[in-house]
């Protein structure tokens, strides 16, 4: 008994072989004739079948894989979700040909990521210039995932998902760019390609010059690349703040000013987030009806929310000694004079004007 069972599992393996040889076999076929996407899904139905495949097999499902994936994203099939699975699938690749030791696709799958990478960095910076800030943030978030030692792609993937006013994404991703302390400086190398007569930009002045002696490139420029640190916590802080998540934008500008303690900005919006607490107790105020609990409860809010407008007053005035003639500022410090019954503060100020 137990040898037939033994027969009949050698028979469901050598059968199942057969079926995923033939499957490979039908979506290369398919690849070839450029259908992706029917390729795409038979490799996705018949992926059960790899797991008990020689490891030579399971490298040739999985590079295959990859490169229907690659096509797809190429193509700008929903690109920063087939990326990130071409990736895995030629992940999977390097880990099948390591344990077999035969490296039949390993070479070739490394030039694959650094293509579909470079393809997709292309794609991202092509979505920002046409407004498409949303679909730029997740292909240059993708990127990162794929190289997280490429921070820019995260940095990127922030801004377009500020242009975006993705605020939640745009923090997740400031969030990390600042425990990581980024920077973002450095030097860019740029030669100007005679064929469109646009700049480039090189990673080392040996690549540029290599493409000058080459006679594709001319006029050499290099410009130095300054800190975006400062940018990174300012735009937390404004995500922050316009998600309504005042605690965290006062924390998040209280240290910005640690790290430039004259960032007129940084001053500027805390006074704006104390204004704003101050105009959500104004509005709750102007709710309240005339019972006497109601009597007792303005004349709480009312104190409270002269505090807070109080409390505006230091961020302001050191934005004024940063920038004494600040129209913005000066406007704003005078509103609050007034709104208190601050008259000598006032007209000093009007005076100064």
């Amino acid at each position: 008994m137990k040898m037939k069972l033994m027969i009949l599992s050698i028979v469901l393996i050598n059968v199942a072989a057969y079926a995923q040889k033939a499957q490979i076999k039908d979506a290369q076929a398919l690849f070839d004739k450029g259908n992706s996407q029917e390729a795409i899904a038979i490799l996705n139905k018949s992926e059960y079948l790899i797991i008990n495949a020689p490891d030579e097999d399971k490298s040739d499902f999985y590079f295959l894989k990859g490169n229907v994936l690659k096509d797809l994203a190429s193509k700008n099939v929903d690109a920063a979700n087939n990326f990130s699975l071409a990736s895995q699938a030629y992940q999977d690749v390097f880990l099948f040909e390591n344990e077999s030791g035969k490296f039949k696709y390993t070479v070739k799958a490394g030039l694959a990521l650094k293509d579909m990478k470079s393809n997709l960095v292309n794609g991202a910076m092509a979505d920002f210039k046409a407004g498409k800030f949303k679909e730029s943030a997740e292909k240059s978030y993708k990127v990162y995932l794929f190289d997280k030692k490429d921070t820019l792609n995260l940095f990127n993937a922030a801004s377009s998902s500020l242009n975006a006013k993705d605020y939640g994404s745009a923090i997740k991703y400031y969030e990390e760019l600042k425990k990581k302390n980024y920077s973002g400086s450095g030097v860019i190398y740029y030669a100007t390609n005679k064929k469109t007569k646009e700049e480039d930009a090189f990673i080392s002045p040996k690549a540029r010059q290599s493409g000058i002696d080459q006679g594709l490139y001319e006029k050499p420029r290099t410009e130095s690349v300054p800190s975006k640190r400062i940018d990174v916590i300012n735009n937390l802080a404004y995500c922050y703040m316009e998600n309504k998540d005042y605690a965290k934008a006062e924390a998040t500008y209280n240290s910005l000013l640690e790290v430039n303690p004259n960032y007129i900005d940084a001053y500027i919006n805390l006074a704006y987030l104390k204004l704003e607490q101050k105009k959500a107790l104004a509005d709750e105020i102007a709710n309240l009806g005339t019972s006497p609990k109601e009597m007792q409860q303005y004349d709480k809010l009312n104190a409270k929310k002269d505090d807070i407008a109080r409390s505006a007053i230091p961020f302001l005035k050191k934005a004024l000694t940063i920038e004494p003639k600040n129209p913005d500022v000066t406007k704003t410090l005078l509103g609050v004079y007034r709104s208190l019954d601050m008259t000598n503060e006032y007209n000093a100020l009007k005076a100064g004007m």
